[in-house]
């Protein structure tokens, strides 16, 4: 067994720990592996571990990876900023798009989605913690953007996402959390048909688990440092 798989099996029991600990239900929680500046071996490694998902920051570093694993059934997730000149490609090769902050973006992505491929997957970044160097929208915006891109027809808005303030204290990550759970609540309570809560990382997605995440985005623990 490899270092990858080991470290997957790992996280896979962090994971089925915190469900349990946490009152959710078995397998609620959906992993996404963060292939960031990892190789092409790792992943296959992660492949063999039974792993079909992975996220992406780049696209640049991205192409070569989907074209080379093209035959194998990965879902593939965009997670980084989403430049405007790049949305073609994006639109294009993944699945899932989880930082859309901003509706022209969001515009952009819903004309290039090709139309043999189903509806693109998208989250909405929020800045939850109202960082100046953090990407993503205030909370006060939420719902307007929410509201413009679900009449996108080739997008299909599915949740939220957020990147938190690195922080190790148990407590102080979830109240962080917390203000992103609310507002997945809010929108649903508005008729919003959403089933994604994207937030955890490898430092805290105990406590992303505590606060409903559906989906973690594990990329170190998994991986180990990246290369880049």
């Amino acid at each position: 067994m490899t270092e990858t798989e080991k470290n997957l099996a790992a996280v896979r029991n962090r994971i089925d720990g915190s469900e349990k600990k946490y009152g959710r239900h078995p397998n609620s929680v959906f992993l996404l592996a963060v292939s960031k500046g990892q190789s092409l071996e790792k992943i296959q490694d992660a492949i063999a571990a039974k792993q079909f998902a992975f996220g992406e920051n780049y696209l640049q570093e991205a192409l070569p990876k989907i074209i080379a694993l093209q035959n194998e059934k990965i879902e593939w997730h965009f997670i980084g900023p989403v430049q405007s000149n790049k949305t073609k490609k994006i639109a294009e090769h993944f699945a899932w798009v989880h930082s859309v902050s901003d509706i022209k973006i969001a515009k952009r992505l819903n004309e290039q989605r090709p139309a043999h491929l189903p509806p693109l997957n998208i989250c909405i970044e929020v800045n939850v913690s109202e960082e100046a160097s953090k990407s993503g929208i205030q909370v006060s915006d939420i719902i307007a953007l929410a509201t413009a891109c679900s009449a996108l027809p080739r997008l299909k808005l599915r949740g939220l996402m957020t990147v938190p303030t690195l922080q190790k204290d148990f407590s102080a990550q979830r109240a962080e959390l917390h203000k992103l759970a609310q507002h997945f609540q809010l929108l649903r309570e508005k008729g919003f048909a959403l089933d994604t809560l994207s937030m955890g990382m490898s430092d805290d997605l105990e406590a992303a688990i505590a606060e409903g995440s559906t989906l973690v985005r594990i990329g170190t623990a998994i991986f180990g440092k990246r290369k880049s």
